[in-house]
C-alpha cells in the first residue's frame, strides 16, 4: 500500500488511536485493581485486629496476656508475612510467632482512643507490609495501662496479584485490539467505497459511457461530485466552442485555397509552370493542414458523452484500398487484406477512416511491391505493413513527433502519423512503429494496455533497415 495512501492514514491513524486508548485504560484498570487488593488487605487486617483486640487483657501484676489468639495459622508460621504486636506504655510486648525473634518497628503515631490507623511500614527482612494499629486503654489493680496494638501483613501479596492481573489484562488487551483494528479496517473500508464508485465514474467518463458523476453518493462527497460534474460541463462547453473556431477556421481557408489552385492553373496556362507549381506545392500542403484540423476538430470530444461506436474493419479497408488503387501509388502495389470479416474495433466509421486512410497512404507510397494489413483479435491491433525500405530503429520514436521528416523531399508536411495519432489519443488509443517481416515499416494500432504489454514483452529481433525511410 502507498504510504501516501488515505486508508492507510485512516488505518494507521485507527490503530495508533486504539493502542494509545487500550495503553492508558489498561493503565487504569491495573491501578484500580491495585487498589481494590489493597482495601481487601485492610480489610482484612481490620478484622484481625478486632480478634486481638477480644483476646488481650492486663494481669493483677500489670503484665500483658494474651486470653485468645487470631485464627488466622498464619500467625503461627515464621516469616509468613502476617504479623501481630502488642504493647504497653512501659515498654512490655508481645508478638505473633511469625515475626520469630524481631519485631515491628512502629511510626512515632500518636493514637486517638478507639481510633485505627493505616501504613506502610518496614517488616521482618525488610518486608514492605501494611501495618493496622490501635490503642486501647486497659485497667490493672485501678491502674491505666495504655495498649498499642498492631496487625500487618507483607504487601508482596498485592503486587503478586496486580502482576498476575497486569498479564491476564495484557492478553485480553491485545486480543481486544486486534478485533477493534479489524473493525477499523473495516470501517475505513465501507467509509471509503464510495470513493471508489467516483474512480468508476470517472473511469466511464473517460471511457465515453457516461457524461457526469452519478450524484447517488454520500452527503460529505456530494459537493466534489457537483463540482466535477460541472467542470466537466464548463469543459465539454469549451471545447465545443474551440472546435467550432477550429472548424470555421478552416472552412474559411478552404475558399482563398480554391482561389489560389485556380490563379495556379491560369498561371499554368500562361506557360508559368514553375510559378505554378510552387503555388500548388504550398496549396497543397496548407490543404492538408486544413483537412487535418478539420479531423482533429472534428474527433475531439467524440467519445464523451456518447455510446461507444463500433465499425467491421474489413468493409472499410476494402473501400480505401479500392478507393488508393486507383492512385499512382496504389495502382504499382499489390494489397494483401487478411483481416477476417467479423473483425470490429470501437472507434467512429469516419475517424478510423481517417487513421487507416493515413496509414495504407503512407505504406502504398514507400512499398516496394506489397503492402498487408492483419489484425490481432485478442488486443484488437490493426497493422498496416510494407515491404519498402523501413525506418531506422532510432528514427521511429522521432517519426511520431509533429512536423519531422526523415527526408526533407516530397510534398507532404510531415503530419500524417503525427495526425493519426492525435485521432488515437481522443480514444485511448495508440500508434507503435516497428520493423515488419516483410522487411519494411509496420504501423500497429491498439488501446494503449495492448501496447504497454507489448513493449515489454521480448523484443523484436528483424534486422534493422540500412536506408532512412521517407515514410512520414
Amino acid at each position: 500500500m502507498n504510504r501516501h495512501s488515505l486508508r492507510l492514514r485512516l488505518v494507521a491513524g485507527g490503530v495508533i488511536a486504539i493502542l494509545i486508548a487500550l495503553a492508558v485504560s489498561g493503565g487504569a484498570l491495573v491501578v484500580v485493581f491495585e487498589r481494590h487488593v489493597s482495601r481487601t488487605l485492610a480489610q482484612d487486617l481490620d478484622v484481625h485486629l478486632k480478634q486481638l483486640l477480644a483476646g488481650i487483657d492486663v494481669d493483677p501484676q500489670g503484665k500483658l496476656v494474651l486470653t485468645q489468639t487470631p485464627v488466622d495459622p498464619r500467625f503461627a508460621d515464621p516469616l509468613s508475612g502476617l504479623y501481630w504486636q502488642v504493647s504497653d506504655d512501659h515498654g512490655r510486648s508481645l508478638r505473633s510467632r511469625s515475626l520469630w525473634d524481631s519485631a515491628m518497628t512502629l511510626p512515632a503515631d500518636r493514637l486517638g482512643p478507639g481510633e485505627t490507623h493505616q501504613h506502610e511500614a518496614t517488616g521482618p527482612g525488610g518486608q514492605r507490609v501494611l501495618v493496622a494499629e490501635r490503642a486501647v486503654t486497659l485497667s490493672a489493680d485501678g491502674k491505666p495501662v495504655i495498649v498499642r496494638l498492631a496487625v500487618a501483613e507483607d504487601l508482596a501479596r498485592v503486587s503478586a496479584a496486580t502482576l498476575a492481573f497486569a498479564k491476564d489484562l495484557a492478553i485480553a488487551l491485545v486480543l481486544l485490539g486486534c478485533v477493534l483494528a479489524a473493525a477499523t479496517w473495516v470501517q475505513v473500508g465501507v467509509g471509503l467505497r464510495p470513493l471508489a464508485a467516483l474512480r468508476r465514474g470517472v473511469a466511464d467518463i473517460r471511457a465515453g459511457r457516461t457524461r457526469h458523476l452519478p450524484s447517488s453518493v454520500p452527503t460529505e462527497v456530494r459537493p466534489l461530485v457537483e463540482e466535477v460534474n460541472a467542470l466537466i460541463d464548463a469543459q465539454e462547453g469549451e471545447i465545443e466552442r474551440s472546435r467550432g473556431r477550429a472548424a470555421d477556421l478552416a472552412h474559411g481557408l478552404k475558399t482563398p485555397l480554391a482561389a489560389l489552385a485556380a490563379d495556379a492553373s491560369r498561371l499554368r496556362e500562361r506557360g508559368e509552370c514553375d510559378v505554378a507549381q510552387d503555388i500548388e506545392a504550398v496549396g497543397e500542403a496548407m490543404g492538408r493542414h486544413v483537412d487535418r484540423e478539420l479531423a482533429r476538430a472534428r474527433v475531439r470530444g467524440r467519445a464523451r458523452g456518447s455510446a461507444p461506436a463500433s465499425t467491421s474493419v474489413k468493409p472499410l479497408v476494402g473501400s480505401i484500398v479500392a478507393t488508393l488503387s486507383r492512385t499512382p501509388d496504389g495502382g504499382r502495389v499489390r494489397f494483401e487484406n487478411l483481416i477476417a470479416d467479423s473483425v470490429s474495433v470501437p472507434l467512429d466509421r469516419t475517424d478510423l477512416a481517417e487513421i487507416l486512410g493515413n496509414l495504407i497512404e503512407n505504406a502504398a507510397r514507400h512499398a516496394a511491391g506489397c503492402v498487408r494489413l492483419t489484425v490481432d483479435g485478442s488486443r484488437p491491433s490493426i497493422a498496416v505493413e510494407d515491404d519498402g525500405p523501413g525506418i531506422e530503429p532510432a528514427h521511429l520514436s522521432r517519426v511520431l513527433e509533429r512536423g519531422i521528416r526523415l527526408d526533407e523531399q516530397g510534398g507532404a508536411a510531415g503530419l500524417g502519423l503525427a495526425i493519426v495519432q492525435d485521432v488515437l489519443d481522443a480514444y485511448g488509443w495508440g500508434l507503435e512503429l516497428s520493423t515488419s517481416e516483410l522487411g519494411g515499416l509496420k504501423a500497429a494500432v491498439a488501446p494503449r494496455p495492448a501496447l504497454l504489454e507489448k513493449r515489454s514483452g521480448p523484443a523484436e529481433n528483424a534486422a534493422p533497415s540500412t536506408t532512412v525511410a521517407q515514410q512520414v
